[in-house]
This record gives C-alpha cells, structure tokens and sequence, in this order.
C-alpha cells in the first residue's frame, strides 16, 4: 500500500528509534536491511523470506514496493501484472522483424521503480521518467536498486502534477499514475483538469492506466471511472471478481485512450491466468459503473500549495 503518514522522521516529526540517518552524499553499493529517514518520515527495507533476491519497501510503516533485483520481470503485486499485460497489449514486445518498440513512459509515483525495471527488461530502448516527491527516498532507491541510468530511466524528484502540467504536448506513450495519501490518490491527481493535462502529454495512441484504490462502497472508484470516461473516448477496468462487486478493499486498474483498446484474447487469457485472476470491463461497462457519479474538478480557488501539500508514493494501495 502507499501511504505516508507523519508517523516518524524530520521537519518536526517524533524521531523513530533506530532509524538510520544517512549522510548526504553517502554511496550505496546494494540494498541494506534497515529503517531509513527520508523526506516524508522514514522507510524500511526488509529481505524477502521466500526469495532470496527478493526486498520489499515499506514507506511509514506501510507496504510500498516490492522488487527482485535477479529477475525484473517478476512482478510480485497483481494490479502491476495487469498494467504490464494491459501496456503490452498495446505495444507487443517484439515489432516486425523483431524489433521492439522505443516507447516513452512516465511513471507518477516511485517507490522501488519496480514498472519501470520490468518495462526496460521488455522494452530495452524505452525512455521513461520516474517522478518521486521524495528526494531521499530516490537517491536511495537508485543506490540500492541499480536501476537503468539514463537517459534510459531517468529519477525526478518533484510533485507529480507539476511536473506533468510542466512537459511537452504529445512527448509519452503511457503514462502510469500509482499516487497515494493514505489509503487514496490525492484530489489533485485525479480531477478533469489534471486528467486534460495527461491528455495533452500524451501521444496519439497514448494510454493512461491508473491503479485506483478503494473501499468496498466503491465510490471512489467510480468517481475515477467517471472522470477518466469523461476525458477519454475509449476506457478500461481490470481488476478481481470481489473487487468489481465491492466485496472488498482493494484496487482496480483504470485506462483511457483516444483510440479502441480492441478485443485481446491473449490479454483476457493473461489476466484470468495470474495469481489473483482478473476480468476486464470494456468501455460500454466502465461507463455503466459510473453512473451518477461525479466527474471531479478543480476547486475554483485553490490554494498555491494545493497540489504539493500531500505525501506521495507509488505502490500497492488498500489492499
């Protein structure tokens, strides 16, 4: 899950007990189990027991990331498997002749970059940007991680609807947003305005998955369906059986697109076939599940620190 919370760390907060305050300019030659501070509070890295190359990140207490540094492609949360079947649905990873496609990504929201080792494992030439609030928690992460450097994978540190307001019009391909305060995507990053400037950034062709946390009432869930549906022309859900029905806490995968996802057998067979198995909503259902809710907007006078006065995080969300 992400959250981060003002449980522990700097800027005022109650210190932690026993976290490890690492100088600046400190070097790191692999990952050290341990509690870190950071600029939002402090994090954990913990080894995972049941795989020996295996670390999970914790960010104020709560499950943030999971990474295997022998095996990109292993992608140990269910809703990233659904975004990397949904993005290589889209972009097969072998073209003619067997070239691969040179996408441009941008992922809003960090944590242990774990979308975006496994994107350059499938799609070597890719160029993607990592956008991460948390400075300390970056320069960590790439010293831990040995993540591509650029301009193949390139860390910017800053609040993730700026950054996106600040890019070029039709400059990625995908763009993820995987943003949590708590238990939800902070409003910022989730209302029509934003949603116009994601549009703006993308390509023709683009796609824009989000990971959608929520209760079983749902009502977050469909608000972000709603809103998405009222940018884009063509929309998607995945997600777990449970989930759908608001048996449980839990996430959905949302997509939108200026152009037909297009019926996938292979896509559909990969998602039934994971772990956690998961259907898929076409857009005629997407738009059914929000009806009556509220497309989000902007309030009309919002304050100048509006959208960087939240925590943020990528990762696994309220599940």
């Amino acid at each position: 899950m992400a959250k981060r919370g003002k449980s522990g760390g700097r800027n005022g907060m109650r210190p932690v007990a026993g976290v490890v305050d690492v100088p600046a300019g400190a070097r790191f030659s692999g990952p050290v189990e341990g509690v870190y501070y950071i600029d939002t509070g402090d994090c954990e890295l913990i080894a995972d027991q049941d795989n020996s190359t295996g670390w999970l990140l914790k960010i104020n207490g709560v499950m943030s990331s999971h990474i295997d540094l022998a095996d990109p492609l292993f992608l140990d949360f269910e809703y990233m498997r659904w975004m990397a079947a949904l993005i290589e649905s889209r972009w097969p990873a072998s073209g003619p002749a067997g070239t691969k496609p040179k996408l441009r990504g941008l992922h809003l929201g960090g944590g242990a970059c774990s979308l975006a080792r496994y994107f350059h494992a499938v799609y070597p030439d890719a160029r993607q940007v990592v956008v991460e609030l948390d400075g300390k928690l970056a320069e960590y992460v790439r010293g831990w991680f040995d993540l591509p450097k650029a301009p193949l994978l390139r860390l910017r540190v800053g609040e993730a609807r700026e950054v996106t307001e600040s890019l070029t019009a039709e400059t990625r391909d995908f763009i993820i947003r995987d943003v949590f305060a708590g238990a939800l995507t902070p409003r910022p990053l989730t209302t029509a305005e934003f949603n116009q400037h994601v549009k703006r950034v993308l390509a023709p062709g683009g796609l824009y998955v989000v990971n959608s946390g929520d209760a079983p009432d749902l009502k977050n869930a469909r608000e972000d369906a709603a809103t998405i549906a009222a940018a884009f022309k063509h929309t998607m859900i995945i997600a777990d059986p449970a989930m759908l029905k608001g048996r449980r806490y839990g996430n959905m995968v949302m997509a939108g697109s200026d152009v037909p996802f297009g019926d996938d057998p292979k896509l559909a067979r990969r998602l039934l076939g994971g772990a956690v198995p998961a259907h898929l909503w076409d857009d005629a259902q997407v738009r059914s599940f929000a009806t009556g809710s509220p497309v989000r907007h902007d309030p009309p006078h919002p304050h100048p620190n509006l959208a960087s006065s939240v925590r943020e995080s990528g990762g696994r969300g309220p599940t």
